[in-house]
């Protein structure tokens, strides 16, 4: 579930009431600008998990200051940016990162949190130096981007709903997904360009991230049940031959 949609108190009395029904609470850039490191540890001592979207990009080794600092707050998932730098950069940026961070879990005893790369259409200008000279299509740069992190042997990839089955093809199991997908107040069931969560699940997502909807919701948790039951219903009726294909169940965010 995305917090960014509202004032600190409002967010961690959500966390609060939906801690046991949603697997991470998604912190950007506001929420983090606004109340800091602090406001992590108070949705840890709330029961719930983290995913820390400050897309982190730079030189490698100021990714992997800001990567360890991330992993000894106890986030369970942040992500990476490398759509800014060159295809070797990044990569080098991204195996760098996960090599320090499975470092410092392994001498301090710290749970390994996911790590996870940017690949969305948004920010994408057709020049980004990650890609190669073949990328003709703002969708070739996500399937790019997303073989660069499968490469650099991150957990997984943030990407828009309509991309997922292309990057599920492209990494296959090698990635866990990460995307965007309309809640029931959006009226997936009317609206048929509109992605819903069991659209999502069936084309390989892993986790969803849903937000304002909830906020809005007169009843939250109502709706995260709803959610999770459309995600359970895209679960089964997936064309896959085992269930073993996923790595865990996918989870709200």
């Amino acid at each position: 579930m995305e917090l960014d949609h509202g004032p600190r108190h409002e967010a961690l009395a959500l966390v609060e009431h939906l801690a046991s029904s949603v697997g991470m609470f998604k912190v950007g850039k506001h929420l983090f600008t606004q109340s800091g490191p602090d406001f992590i540890r108070e949705i840890r001592r709330r029961g719930g998990e983290v995913f820390l979207d400050l897309k982190f990009h730079d030189a490698p080794r100021f990714v992997c200051r800001a990567a360890i600092e991330a992993t000894r707050l106890g986030v369970k998932m942040f992500d990476l940016h490398p759509g800014s730098s060159t295809a070797g950069s990044s990569t080098a940026m991204m195996e760098r990162t996960r090599l320090e961070v499975n470092k410092l879990c392994h001498c301090e005893g710290l749970r390994r949190p996911y790590i996870v790369a940017v690949t969305m259409l948004t920010g994408l200008s057709g020049q980004d130096r990650a890609c190669r000279p073949e990328c003709v299509s703002a969708e070739d740069q996500i399937a790019a981007l997303a073989r660069l992190a499968a490469d650099a042997s991150l957990d997984g990839v943030v990407t828009s709903a309509s991309q997922v089955s292309r990057v599920r093809a492209v990494c296959g199991r090698r990635v866990m997904i990460v995307t965007f997908a309309a809640s029931t107040e959006d009226g997936w069931h009317e609206q048929p360009a509109c992605i819903g969560p069991a659209q999502a699940v069936r084309s390989g997502a892993d986790y969803l991230v849903v937000g304002k909807p909830l906020w809005k919701a007169a009843d939250p948790l109502r709706m995260v049940r709803e959610v999770l039951r459309e995600m359970d219903r895209g679960v089964r009726s997936a064309q896959r031959g085992s269930m073993a294909l996923f790595s865990e169940r996918p989870s709200i965010n």
